[in-house]
């Protein structure tokens, strides 16, 4: 919103000349001061001049004209030749011109020169070649009367008058006014407001003007309708006018345009006139029916929904309600019957209605905020008596009022609510003084009742009449204090088992990424997973960033493969990455989610009924690999990572939980069925980790032997006391062990029995070599270990760590008929 100073001015006793102390007061009541547009840099003579004479330029590419422009100068008013391009102005008019030695914005300087065969002695001047606007489609052109020739043009161009511009946030939509912004500047500098609706007198007037039928209650609240007569088509607009609407960044068109466009920026209350000859009988203001079209004030055809509010008359629709007129009953240049329409329309309704028809119009802009709905019947007739009073017209007798303006309903809040709110003791009688300043109705003493005015439909409740008190008397007063954080008892358990995960992985060289964490049946499909797998069973966004990928993610793998493609196309070759994040599974079995009233506080039944609807949305941890484990360098060759690598990943989530995790081979896509590892609590399986298979590493253009690990860090049992581990100071004794066992027993079995067979003892065992041959026969594979043993509180003989070796060798016989190689 821009306004001029001098249009505040009017309305607010005594304002600051300063435009700065003016935009600093703005600011103190909460409001963002966007710019203080400095005055235009004009200097040398810059005139009025009537234009005497005009000789158009013949074989020019462009239209050229040869004016002469009296400019006041000498005994008989003087005059001087000037060439110009522009087209709207006629001989007679009155205009701006800048004469030799002026120097306009930007440093454009004015001297005579040669142009197109004449002398140009000086420049009739536009709008936006001397910065008070942004029109260049025409120079200046006077209203008659406004000046005479060679009178000093500043004061009449108000180059001394300095525009504030304010961006009016969505809970102020009263400040898209003079009317808003001028209370809340003498609010803000306490001094006396006029408010300019009160300036308008509204006779009573008998009968309509003009039949009205509301059909839509909800989407109309209020039409009121006044009809002006006799209006001189060809009268200019009054230069005062065209001044502000070019200092508000409005261009200005024609008196009856300008007239409604002044008014909505004067009072707050959007206008449309139609031409009241076009207009075939009563309007109705209704919903779109299917299939209807209107063209709009812009000439464009737009199919309506049958949410769109219409004003209508019997041709069918000649207006899109709150946001543009139709071409239909536009005014034009003869003009001379108008028909003033103000109402009050369903903000929500108009918002949908501009974003739909893409018609963010100035209109739109203020009812989709809530306009004032005792405001049509006073800037109808502020409009009306304007037209009386510059164009010649005649108000017809009376004024058509259809609805009516909302009630609101009166607030009760105690008189010290703002203090206890702010812990700040205010001057007695500063939170009514405060609440009369903003326009409320207010009675009693230490029980407060306030009737809020009808332009602020948001005060509702009474943190809403604190919030109003405290930004009047300043946020800069209530004090900054941080109030003591109680002790607590620090972390929870499983967000320091999330921590230590996360450092765990990170300390082994993997990176955390945040991958985008919705998914879509691409998503599936480039894993390759089977159509009845559960992880495609999803909950679906209802306003998702991305249409292909509208669903919530049950598995973390796909959002962080698209992560590893991502790098892997920006150059980035040998890759580890890890997150740790939810995921979201639906229960098979939904329990609809329940809609409780806003009013209250839900029951504890439907908090409950919330909480069961609500999906399961445990934490996961996922990694993938890619490239080179370890690099190649000047030491030698590097190593690929391996499926092996995916397991000892999952090893260290394990240990950073505080269990040690079992792993068994298994089948799950997108793994290789040959090198998936399931990983296991127990016997329960938290996760998958391995190999992905070749042809979902095709799919997404990954190097082969791609690897990933995903489990369920929430399915890890989150252990009260971890253990100390028992450090010994005494040595080792290292034992290798080969046992020979059916080819389908998995090392990780073998390893796993001869750990329980070996005892308190027995500190790790670790494969370090496979054998298939001849010499251990068909169907059968040897696997060498070492076991290392040592005791917490003596030396280890050699018959101890032989004694329990073969106990570790006797489990492993007796669960896989396992046996010493010999």
């Amino acid at each position: 919103m821009r306004v001029p100073l001098s249009w505040l001015a009017d309305h607010v006793e005594q304002l600051p000349t300063s435009a700065d102390e003016v935009g600093e007061a703005f600011v103190r009541v909460g409001l963002e001061l966007e710019e203080i547009h400095p005055l235009p840099e004009v200097t040398g003579p810059l005139v009025v001049g009537r234009v005497l004479e005009i000789e158009e330029l013949a074989g020019l590419k462009k239209p050229i004209r040869w004016c002469q422009v009296e400019d006041g100068s000498g005994a008989g008013g003087g005059s001087r030749g000037v060439i110009c391009g522009a087209r709207n102005f006629a001989v007679g008019d009155l205009v701006v011109l800048a004469l030799p030695g002026a120097v306009l914005p930007g440093g454009f300087a004015i001297s005579a020169r040669k142009t197109y065969g004449h002398v140009s002695d000086g420049m009739i001047a536009s709008a936006r070649e001397l910065g008070i606007g942004s029109d260049h489609t025409g120079i200046i052109v006077l209203p008659p009367g406004t000046a005479e020739p060679g009178e000093d043009a500043r004061p009449l161009l108000g180059l001394d008058d300095p525009v504030i511009e304010l961006n009016v946030t969505p809970d102020r939509g009263y400040c898209f006014a003079v009317r808003g912004l001028a209370r809340e500047l003498g609010a803000a500098l306490e001094r006396e407001f006029t408010d300019p609706a009160w300036l308008v007198d509204v006779p009573a007037a008998r009968g309509d003007a003009w039949p009205v039928t509301i059909e839509d209650p909800v989407g109309c609240r209020r039409f009121v309708a006044r009809r002006v007569t006799d209006v001189d088509p060809g009268a200019p607009t009054p230069w005062w006018m065209q001044r502000r609407l070019l200092a508000a960044g409005v261009r200005p068109i024609s008196l009856v345009v300008d007239v409604t466009n002044y008014v909505m920026l004067e009072l707050g209350q959007p206008l449309h006139a139609f031409d009241a000859q076009r207009v075939a009988g009563g309007i109705v203001v209704r919903r779109a029916r299917p299939g209807e079209t209107v063209t709009t004030l812009d000439d464009v055809t737009r199919a309506l929904d049958p949410d769109d509010m219409l004003i209508t008359d019997d041709t069918g629709p000649i207006g899109l309600a709150a946001v543009m007129g139709g071409a239909s009953t536009e005014i034009s240049g003869t003009t001379t019957d108008v028909l003033l329409e103000g109402a009050n329309w369903d903000p929500p309704t108009v918002a949908r209605m501009a974003r739909r028809h893409k018609l963010p119009s100035e209109a739109a802009k203020r009812f989709e905020r809530a306009v004032d709905p005792q405001l049509p019947p006073v800037a109808v007739e502020r409009a009306a008596q304007l037209l009386v009073e510059h164009g010649g017209g005649t108000i017809a007798a009376g004024r058509t009022d259809a609805g009516a303006a909302p009630e609101l309903a009166a607030v009760t809040m105690a008189a010290d609510e703002p203090d206890r709110v702010a812990g700040v003791a205010y001057p007695e009688g500063a939170t009514v003084r405060r609440l009369v300043q903003i326009g409320c109705d207010v009675s009693g003493s230490a029980e407060l009742t306030v009737t809020p005015p009808s332009w602020r439909p948001d005060l509702v409740r009474p943190a809403d009449l604190v919030e109003e008190v405290l930004r009047l008397e300043g946020l800069g007063a209530i004090p900054s204090v941080l109030p003591p954080a109680p002790p607590g008892r620090g972390l929870t358990a499983s967000q320091l088992r999330r921590r230590a995960v996360s450092r765990a992985l990170a300390e082994a060289g993997y990176v955390e990424v945040l991958p985008f964490p919705f998914v879509g049946p691409a998503s599936w499909d480039g894993l390759g997973l089977p159509a009845n797998d559960v992880r495609r069973r999803t909950v679906s966004v209802l306003n998702p960033l991305d249409a292909d990928r509208a669903e919530l993610a049950t598995t973390l793998l796909p959002g962080l493969l698209d992560t590893l493609v991502r790098n892997r196309a920006r150059g980035a070759v040998d890759v580890a990455l890890y997150h740790v994040g939810q995921v979201v599974l639906p229960h098979a079995a939904p329990v609809p989610m329940p809609d409780p009233d806003v009013s209250r506080r839900p029951s504890e039944a439907e908090i409950a009924q919330i909480d069961a609807s609500l999906p399961a949305q445990p934490a996961h941890v996922a990694v993938v690999l890619a490239g080179d484990r370890e690099r190649r360098g000047w030491w030698g060759a590097g190593r690929p990572a391996g499926w092996a690598d995916a397991i000892q990943a999952a090893r260290l989530v394990g240990a950073a939980a505080g269990v040690e995790l079992r792993v068994t081979a298994a089948e799950l896509p997108p793994w290789h069925p040959g090198r998936c590892a399931a990983l296991r609590v127990g016997d329960w399986v938290i996760g998958h980790a391995g190999e992905l298979h070749p042809k979902v590493v095709e799919a997404l253009g990954l190097p082969p032997r791609t690897c990933a690990m995903e489990l369920d860090l929430d399915a890890i049992p989150l252990l009260d006391a971890r253990p100390a581990p028992v450090v010994s100071p005494y040595p080792p004794i290292g034992v290798d062990v080969a046992v020979v066992a059916p080819i389908e027993v998995s090392a990780a079995e073998l390893a796993e029995a001869l750990t329980d067979g070996g005892g308190p003892l027995l500190e790790d065992v670790r494969l370090f070599d496979v054998y298939v041959g001849d010499q251990v026969g068909p169907g059968k594979r040897s696997l060498a270990f070492t076991l290392r043993f040592r005791a917490p509180d003596r030396t280890l003989t050699s018959e101890e760590a032989n004694a329990a070796r073969d106990a570790a060798v006797a489990v492993a016989a007796q669960r896989h008929s396992a046996a010493l190689r010999g």
